[in-house]
C-alpha cells in the first residue's frame, strides 16, 4: 500500500477516534481536556491500528485513563466501521505517547539555561 495512502487512513483514523471520544467515552471522572490523540499508526494490512495518546496533567492517573480508553475499544471500532469505508476495520490498541512530554521538558530545560544566562549576564554587567 502506498505511503500516501497509509498517511491518510492514519489522520482519518485518528480524527474518528479523537471525535469519538467525546461522543462514547462517558465515563465519570474522565478528563477530556487532558487526552490527546497524537498518531494512528496503522499495519500495512488494515487489520491493526496502534494509538497513540498524550495525557496531560494526570501522571498518577495515566494508566487508568488508558485502561478507560481500552474499555471503549470496541464502541471506537464500531463509530470506525460505520463512518469510514475502507476494507477492514483496524483493531485499536492505546499507548502513551511520551512525545509530548519530553517536548516540554526539553522547552523547560532551555527557558532555565536562557533565565540562567539572563542572571549570569545581569551580574557581570553590574560589576
Amino acid at each position: 500500500m502506498s505511503t500516501d495512502r497509509m498517511t491518510r487512513i492514519n489522520e482519518l483514523l485518528r480524527r474518528e477516534i479523537a471525535e469519538g471520544l467525546y461522543k462514547i467515552v462517558n465515563d465519570k471522572g474522565f478528563d477530556f481536556a487532558a487526552v490527546t490523540v497524537t498518531h494512528v499508526v496503522t499495519s500495512p494490512d488494515l487489520r491493526h491500528a496502534r494509538i497513540l495518546v498524550s495525557i496531560r496533567e494526570h501522571e498518577d492517573d495515566r494508566q487508568h485513563i488508558l485502561n478507560q480508553l481500552s474499555r471503549h475499544r470496541k464502541d471506537l471500532q464500531q463509530a470506525i466501521r460505520k463512518h469510514l469505508h475502507i476494507k477492514y476495520t483496524p483493531r485499536l490498541s492505546f499507548e502513551i505517547d511520551e512525545s509530548i512530554a519530553e517536548g516540554d521538558r526539553v522547552l523547560d530545560l532551555i527557558s532555565q539555561i536562557e533565565h540562567e544566562e539572563e542572571t549570569d549576564d545581569d551580574g557581570a554587567e553590574s560589576e
